[in-house]
């Protein structure tokens, strides 16, 4: 089975000294990771392509995404991944972007490319996962404004540091321990810091860097 295409969010709040992070908990109903909690995210839908936005994505986020595809993958197919994470940033959590007037679309420059995590096979469903990252300041978004959903519940922000009494899924606390980790060198975490890899090769997990 082919991975999707899915993207999700790491939406760090740094308001009050200590950064914590947005997760949210997976309803029971799902097939595919129930009962756990996660960053915001889902499958990119067709319709992200044509989604407006207004300023765009940094070109070295752009870069990276295009040149750590499994296949050929357009600047639109780069954005239309970010387009996504914010979709469903929207949808489950209730947070928008700021919104750039001109062209009626959430403001993309603040995104980094962080990780990318590919399903194994053989699981029920297969997702090639990218994970975006921004500071809720650089976007316009006041963290009291959360909201469950259908999709999110009990939502939550996480100091980074403490978070081993949540139900965390595997890879979400891989990723949220080496974000976290690139953030004691590199606070504000460079658009060119580098991106972590999680796949299985051979029945081997490998935790590297694209």
């Amino acid at each position: 089975m082919r991975p999707r295409d899915a993207a999700c969010l790491i939406l760090v709040d740094r308001s009050n000294g200590s950064p914590r992070v947005l997760v949210g908990k997976r309803s029971s109903g799902h097939v595919f990771m129930p009962d756990v909690y996660v960053f915001p995210g889902g499958r990119r839908d067709p319709r992200d392509h044509a989604l407006p936005f207004g300023a765009d994505l940094n070109p070295l986020v752009i870069d990276k995404l295009r040149r750590s595809a499994s296949r050929v993958m357009t600047v639109a197919g780069a954005r239309a991944l970010a387009l996504a994470a914010v979709r469903e940033l929207e949808e489950e959590t209730g947070l928008c972007f700021r919104i750039e007037r001109a062209q009626q679309g959430p403001d993309l420059s603040a995104l980094r490319y962080v990780a990318r995590a590919i399903t194994p096979p053989g699981r029920i469903r297969r997702f090639d996962t990218r994970f975006f990252f921004c500071f809720t300041d650089d976007v316009g978004i006041e963290p009291a404004n959360i909201k469950d959903s259908a999709e999110l519940q009990d939502l939550q922000w996480l100091d980074m540091r403490d978070s081993s009494g949540v139900n965390m899924a595997a890879i979400t606390r891989m990723v949220l321990e080496d974000v976290t980790n690139f953030m004691i060198g590199d606070q504000p975490l460079q658009f060119e810091s580098r991106v972590r890899l999680y796949f299985e090769r051979r029945g081997t997990f490998i935790r590297g860097f694209l």
